[in-house]
């Protein structure tokens, strides 16, 4: 997730903004400090009380969400035409989730450690996310944000053009694939298997919480599997799994706009520095959802 360098709305208007496309080199930008000390000190201190109520409240919202399904479609004889509404909810709700877990891997849920890789680990699990790892990949993005020698995703591809593939076609239509995608080989050319707990980026110091992070993932993987057994795949498929791929859209969708606009310029790796990669991400109102997804589009400093 960017951090809001550029703000972008609904209809297209830019806001006063610096831009950094077109900045003479002359010009002093400004430090991470000088910026942080414009931001009201209250944000940087986090509550349990606070965070936890979110989390409450969003696992209350799901579960009414899928009590209320399971009721229309036991109840009517066409409920299952409701079934759409429910998996764009669902998957909102789902994605509330995600938001959350993302917090606590910034360490922005508290100041407990061992508060938030329990709370996003979670979380995270339920919607087939595996937290630790990603928790890592995504610090390491954040380190390098729009230096396209290396920035974990969405950057742009140095080489001749290529006709659109299959492939390109279908992350375009079902841009859901692109996540699980991300999730086994990372993004070309940079590989990374989030559920290879000896990948280099993850050995040594990280290994126990990454193997914590994965047993989780499985056991929430046996659960799916327990369910499967008692209510049936497709029970399963249409009210967990359909909704976790409205998830990962929202995902691939998300992170793509907060790192692509017709301005926003990516550095070479001689060139960069972390203020520059933070001033050149984008912020996005994502209208009626924007709140419920915990305002991931804005606030990111």
């Amino acid at each position: 997730m960017g951090k809001g360098g550029h703000n972008t709305s609904i209809d297209g208007n830019h806001d006063q903004q610096l831009d950094t496309t077109t900045l003479p080199t002359h010009v002093r930008l400004p430090t991470l400090s000088e910026i942080k000390v414009k931001i009201p000190a209250h944000c940087f201190r986090p509550t349990v009380r606070q965070s936890m109520s979110h989390v409450i409240k969003d696992i209350i919202y799901v579960a009414l969400t899928f009590i209320v399904m399971y009721q229309i479609q036991k109840f009517f004889k066409y409920g299952f035409l409701f079934f759409p509404i429910y998996w764009y909810i669902q998957g909102t709700l789902y994605t509330s989730f995600f938001v959350l877990g993302h917090d606590c891997g910034h360490g922005s849920f508290s100041f407990y450690p061992l508060l938030n890789d329990i709370v996003g680990t979670i979380l995270h699990s339920w919607i087939l996310a595996p937290y630790y790892t990603w928790k890592l990949t995504h610090n390491h993005h954040h380190k390098n944000t729009n230096n396209i020698d290396k920035d974990e995703v969405f950057y742009p591809q140095r080489g001749t053009p290529h006709e659109p593939s299959f492939t390109d076609d279908l992350l375009f239509w079902l841009p859901g694939c692109g996540w699980f995608y991300y999730l086994f080989c990372g993004y070309t050319p940079r590989p990374v298997n989030h559920f290879n707990p000896l990948e280099p980026l993850f050995y040594n110091k990280h290994l126990i919480g990454v193997c914590l992070s994965l047993g989780t993932y499985l056991g929430m993987c046996y659960l799916m599997y327990l369910y499967a057994c008692s209510f049936g795949f497709i029970s399963l498929l249409t009210y967990h799994l359909i909704p976790v791929f409205i998830f990962a859209c929202y995902m691939v969708i998300i992170t793509m706009l907060h790192h692509t606009e017709i301005d926003v310029p990516w550095y070479a790796d001689s060139e960069w520095n972390n203020v520059k990669g933070q001033l050149s991400t984008v912020d996005r109102h994502y209208g009626h959802v924007h709140s419920v997804i915990h305002s991931i589009g804005t606030h990111q400093i």
